[in-house]
């Protein structure tokens, strides 16, 4: 097969759905003569932040000198940017060779999308001799594919409502569910939650003896103008300047930096120099990203209801006034989530549809808003959408995308072709 056809035949396993469970996996695993075994693993859960998280350690941990490996979904542009070696994502030619190689053990194992590309990522990490991989879990936790390794800290990101149809309706079984990464006597570092979430997490990580640093009681930061400080035990490292932008990422950077602290307790090489680097040059694109060096167009992957609060609170920390919002959702969100934050800071906004197969109708966005006093219009497409936001923008006025992280890398080719052709 080639690279489209290898593409095509991964894409073609999301007909077997999102089946939550360990048995699929640890059956392909086997098969491969278990390559997650050949490397130190830190595996990241939560709602929000997870990427960055995940960004942001490995590339500590790169810059420690450490061979590291790093598994994200989905991708913004190339399937291949979900799996890297030190920043540099896999390539097309490996890519077809890792699809070959695993298709042939595959058997009459009905293996999701998901499933397949775990097992891609962890047979790469371990033929490119990666001494580290960072893990980003897909869905929930303990029935995540992800979870079928036994990593040596665990990581667990603000929790907020999302992908109920999977994971539960209320924050306390969602947690559970997120939770269920916590291994017995395995470290594990855990964000700022809402109350409810940190008693559950908390009760787990007693139940498997495993030793935590909480967020606020172990470890936090001190904010400055354009910097901060990180202070846990053992540790302080002054007037860091953070790579990602938001305050929200300031403290997703905390959870990485407190994750290299439990590291570094037996890793001489994870020198405070490699922390700093780590925090300070990580990038994360999609997220509070801004594009082009007039700050005229913000793309954020807001797509459910912490991050659009979050995103609301980035929008007044920086006094934008009000923003021309382009706007796509999935159909699995309930759109009230991720409208009702942002909607307040909107003057205008452009409905339309994300490529994905599923999305909101852009006749109920635009329903919304107008009810909010804000005035809409649906668009037939993202490029569309913008073209006009760009074309209606005033001086000194934002445009903001945000709903999907689809539309934001459907907006951000885009911009790109834009700029190519000018």
């Amino acid at each position: 097969m080639d690279y489209h056809q290898s593409l095509a035949y991964l894409f073609g396993l999301q007909r077997f759905g999102i089946k939550l469970g360990l048995a699929n996996i640890q059956t392909l695993l086997a098969r491969l003569d278990n390559p997650e075994r050949a490397m130190r693993i830190v595996h990241v859960a939560g709602t929000n932040g997870k990427g960055s998280v995940s960004a942001a350690t490995a590339l500590i941990l790169q810059s420690a000198g450490y061979r590291t490996g790093l598994y994200t979904s989905p991708h913004l542009h190339s399937f291949t940017e979900r799996i890297r070696i030190d920043g540099e994502p896999v390539s097309e030619s490996d890519m077809v060779a890792l699809v070959d190689e695993i298709r042939a053990v595959v058997g009459s194992v009905p293996v999701t999308f998901f499933e397949f590309t775990t097992a891609m990522a962890l047979l790469y990490f371990k033929r490119k001799n990666a001494e580290f991989a960072v893990l980003e879990v897909g869905m929930g936790g303990r029935l995540d594919a992800t979870n079928a390794v036994m990593p040596e800290v665990s990581v667990i990101t603000p929790i907020s409502h999302d992908h109920a149809e999977h994971l539960g309706a209320d924050l306390a079984t969602i947690a559970g569910e997120k939770a269920g990464i916590i291994k017995p006597e395995v470290p594990v570092v855990i964000a700022s939650q809402q109350a409810e979430v940190e008693r559950v997490l908390l009760t787990r990580a007693a139940e498997k003896k495993a030793p935590v640093s909480l967020w606020g009681r172990d470890f936090q930061i001190m904010e400055h103008a354009r910097s901060f400080d990180f202070i846990s035990s053992g540790l302080t490292l002054r007037n860091l300047s953070p790579g990602l932008a938001g305050a929200h990422q300031r403290e997703n950077l905390a959870v990485a930096l407190e994750v290299a602290a439990l590291l570094r307790s037996r890793d001489t090489a994870l020198s405070e120099q490699a922390l700093r680097h780590g925090v300070e040059n990580v990038r994360w694109p999609g997220r509070l990203e801004w594009w082009g060096g007039l700050r005229q167009v913000l793309l954020d992957g807001a797509h459910n209801r912490g991050g659009a609060q979050a995103l609301a609170r980035y929008l007044v920390s920086i006094g934008c006034g009000k923003v021309r919002w382009v706007v796509g959702i999935k159909g699995q969100r309930c759109p009230d989530d991720i409208l009702a934050p942002l909607l307040p800071h909107t003057s205008c906004l452009y409905a339309t549809l994300p490529p994905v197969d599923q999305g909101v109708e852009p006749d109920k966005l635009v329903q919304a808003a107008r009810q909010s006093g804000v005035s809409a219009e649906v668009y037939s497409s993202p490029a569309e959408a913008m073209t006009t936001a760009l074309a209606q923008r005033r001086e000194g006025e934002i445009v903001l995308v945000a709903g999907s992280l689809f539309l934001v890398a459907a907006v951000r080719d885009y911009l790109m072709d834009r700029e190519r052709t000018r």
